[in-house]
């Protein structure tokens, strides 16, 4: 069973993201270029994948 605010929040516009920890739980990247993805998107097709990379690199930056 899902738990609000550990594995998973609603974002501003009202939809369910699953957080790190669910994704952690889960055990592998489902491949669908989620959010917060803690294996680096690897089951993502290409090109997304290197644009949701980057993206993520300039937010930390």
């Amino acid at each position: 069973m899902l738990q609000e605010g550990v594995d998973f929040y609603f974002n501003e516009q009202g939809l369910m993201v699953l957080t790190a920890a669910y994704h952690l739980k889960r055990g592998k990247c489902c491949g669908n270029g989620c959010l917060h993805c803690p294996y680096d998107y690897e089951r993502v097709q290409e090109p997304r994948r290197t644009e949701l990379l980057q993206l993520r690199a300039q937010k930390k930056s």
